[in-house]
């Protein structure tokens, strides 16, 4: 199974809720109990994303954290980069060279790297204020279908035959 961290899927949740209203203030006890997680977890949330420049602190009594730009200008690839130990992708050799030993000999490196490029282009195309946008709900998303003979393409008929 392919996933991102409890981190980075944290953070794309406190994200998200500051997304739903981007002017205002956010604490990161208001914050944990809205989105049902721990207080800690969401400092250590905030945090990081304060490092990247994701978000920004204004200290003091009524202080808190706020969106550094508009949601619209933040992708969730900017959140997952501000929160993942590691570069982005799918397997470790599709990110950094010299860590797999038979690197030089896999038929499977380039494609992973072609498929981790694709993973992340998708990142990078959903913004904050797509997340917090609702998806219709008769649209739902497919994670996994597989082909059946119905999906085959039916062979054209020839037309205009001789009776």
């Amino acid at each position: 199974m392919l996933r991102i961290s409890r981190l980075a899927d944290y953070g794309t949740m406190v994200m998200s809720q500051m997304a739903s209203d981007p002017d205002r203030l956010f604490s990161a006890n208001d914050l944990a109990i809205t989105l049902g997680l721990g207080r800690a977890t969401v400092s250590k949330v905030l945090k990081s994303l304060a490092r990247r420049d994701l978000v920004v602190s204004v200290r003091g009594l009524h202080g808190g954290y706020s969106l550094a730009r508009p949601p619209r200008q933040i992708t969730v690839a900017d959140v997952v980069d501000a929160l993942e130990d590691q570069p982005f992708g799918l397997t470790e050799c599709s990110t950094t060279a010299g860590n797999c030993d038979i690197e030089t000999s896999c038929q499977m490196r380039t494609n992973w790297q072609k498929i981790s490029l694709i993973v992340r282009r998708a990142l990078e195309g959903v913004t904050l204020a797509d997340m917090v946008r609702q998806a219709p709900a008769e649209q739902p998303i497919a994670l996994h279908r597989s082909r059946t003979a119905s999906d085959r393409p039916i062979p054209a008929q020839p037309t205009g035959s001789a009776q």
